[in-house]
């Protein structure tokens, strides 16, 4: 049986063949690519169907997606690094770098405008940010009355015309979910992080992310717009539903977002931390590289290893999964078995989750159903991108999950 990396060839090809054939040739996907890293080399790189249909254009290797929430490992690299600098502490309450929300209460009732509200057991803190168990939310989730004052403000929205202040301006004024480590919520935290980044290092975010991240790690096209000489590379996205459903209507998905009329094509206003960036699979590679290889690629180091290892540990208070603190009708993970760090996912129990995998994991996915995971007991990492809303339409991510780790022979790193 042929190998490469400690992995079987012709199981690593069926995953592509997989992917096309239930996806990509069956108008579910309209493309998809595929990366598998291990042990050192691209065991995997499967490109398939079209970046735009409707043009007949043709995926490639360099295509550029929107990768959405895959933004926030990125964002929480970067408050990390500060970390690091001894510029803000996790353990910080948030007030203290955002004056204006000192006095945020918890929603006890009411309607925007009439809210009521009480005391939180305890200040917000910078790792409730890192964690979601700030008390802020996402509109889309549509499961309150906040989460409708978020939608009626435009919180945390790409397309607001507003800025990453006038975010914060407007949180001030309403209310929290809950107080702060009481609950898991998925929401606008890591928007606030891009603005505490901002803040603190005393630069615009998206200068804080080219000259600290993406120029050291050769990350050459991501960032928060496509520049017109990139534009032809720049895929259309597609829906079949909206961000946060559940439900999916089986029809062939509609163009939701013209790459020739898209918004991406100019720099955005709001800077979102949370869901704003653009990249592509040769880049988004570099900065898992990263992460396996302890904070360091190429001799570019950005983060010590003891702080990429606490990033990974489970942050939920109590160490418990996602099941037993989520309030969240939406997250880009399943919740059986997987715990939160700092800024992304982490598999705390693999025999609840019912796939194969590994305990200390990270990962994180976008709405538009891209996805990434890191595995460092196994030298691993997998990419999935494609532009496909919302990314609860299909079981994909599982499926890749499965079949990659079906793909492995040997266990572990290559031995020495």
């Amino acid at each position: 049986m042929q190998q490469t990396q400690g992995m079987s060839r012709d199981r690593l090809d069926r995953i592509g063949r997989f992917i096309d054939e239930t996806y990509v040739a069956t108008g579910k996907l309209p493309g998809a690519l595929v990366q598998v890293w291990r042990r050192g080399e691209l065991a995997l790189n499967a490109v398939l169907g079209q970046a735009d249909r409707e043009r007949q254009v043709p995926l490639a290797e360099d295509s550029i997606f929107r990768i959405y929430s895959m933004t926030k490992p990125i964002t929480s690299v970067a408050i990390m690094m500060l970390v690091e600098e001894c510029r803000i502490a996790l353990d910080d309450p948030v007030s203290k770098y955002i004056p204006a929300w000192e006095k945020l209460g918890v929603f006890a009732g009411g309607f925007m405008e009439s809210f009521q509200t009480r005391p939180p057991a305890r200040p917000m803190l910078v790792v409730d940010l890192l964690r979601h168990t700030s008390g802020l939310t996402y509109g889309f989730q549509q499961n309150s009355n906040v989460d409708a004052a978020y939608r009626k403000l435009k919180i945390g929205e790409l397309a607001t015309e507003g800025t990453l202040d006038d975010m914060i301006e407007k949180l001030a004024t309403l209310p929290l979910e809950f107080s702060p480590g009481e609950a898991w919520n998925y929401s606008v935290a890591t928007d606030v992080l891009g603005y505490l980044v901002g803040k603190i290092s005393g630069m615009p975010f998206d200068a804080f992310l080219k000259q600290r991240i993406f120029d050291p790690l050769g990350m050459v096209d991501t960032g928060f717009h496509v520049p017109a000489h990139k534009a032809a590379r720049f895929c259309a996205c597609y829906a079949v539903g909206a961000l946060g459903s559940k439900v999916i209507m089986p029809r062939r998905p509609m163009l939701q977002d013209d790459p020739q009329t898209s918004p991406y094509l100019q720099p955005p206003a709001f800077l979102s931390g949370g869901g704003g960036l653009v990249s592509t699979a040769a880049d988004y590679l570099r900065f898992a590289r990263m992460l396996l290889n302890g904070g360091e690629l190429d001799g570019v180091r950005l983060l010590g290893p003891k702080t990429l290892a606490l990033m990974t540990a489970n942050h939920l208070p109590g160490g418990v999964d996602l099941p037993r603190l989520s309030r969240s009708m939406f997250s880009e993970a399943t919740y059986e078995g997987v715990g939160f760090g700092l800024g992304f996912a982490t598999t705390i129990a693999p025999a609840s989750t019912l796939i194969p995998g590994s305990a200390g994991d990270m990962f994180w996915g976008g709405a538009a159903s891209t996805f990434f995971w890191v595995d460092p007991k196994e030298d691993l990492i997998g990419l999935f991108l494609t532009q496909l809303l919302p990314s609860s339409a299909y079981p994909v991510r599982r499926q890749l999950r499965t079949l990659v780790y079906s793909a492995i022979t040997e266990t572990g790193p290559a031995p020495r």
